[in-house]
């Protein structure tokens, strides 16, 4: 429970999202709820640092990202634009951005895929979707719940590595 709240999914319905994808965008609120939470103090070289052979909390937080925008965009049936595979490229360079800078693209890429997901037609959630270059098989639905469980693993591996790093500096 972040600042005496319960957590997102025990706040009750959200009106303007389909029942059916309520636990996704609970799921997504809670997540951006914590990256502003855990991110509020973190410095630049927390934010950078990647603690033994693991990856650094930049790394997940842009990786969060970038991959809601990708797993949403598959999710209304299109393949991923230019921009798109350029910026998954450059998601694993360390020390591009500031925590604002990331915190804040993390946030957009959360409100953008709350409004897909007011907007997407819950009659159609188990229409055929194809995903990456493959064309592998999925479903509207498939891709959201993904994207939620995704972008959850990701924000609670930032969280671990932070508070590794903060502890780390110390003690």
């Amino acid at each position: 429970m972040a600042d005496g709240k319960p957590e997102v999914w025990l706040r009750g319905p959200l009106s303007d999202v389909p029942p059916l994808l309520q636990p996704v965008a609970h799921s997504l609120m809670q997540s951006a709820e914590e990256v502003r939470h855990h991110m509020r103090n973190a410095t630049h070289d927390e934010l950078w640092t990647a603690p033994g052979r693991t990856t650094s909390a930049g790394y997940h937080l842009q990786h969060a990202a970038g991959s809601l925008d990708r797993l949403f965009t598959y999710a209304r049936g299109e393949q991923l634009s230019r921009a798109q595979l350029d910026l998954l490229a450059r998601e694993t360079h360390t020390g591009d951005g500031t925590v604002d800078e990331l915190v804040i693209a993390f946030i957009a890429a959360v409100e953008r895929s709350l409004a897909q997901l007011r907007a997407t037609d819950d009659t159609r959630l188990l229409d055929a979707r194809e995903v990456g270059r493959g064309r592998l098989p999925s479903t509207t639905l498939g891709l959201l719940v993904h994207a939620a469980e995704h972008t959850q693993r990701h924000v609670g591996q930032l969280v671990t590595i932070l508070r590794i790093v903060q502890g780390r500096q110390d003690s």
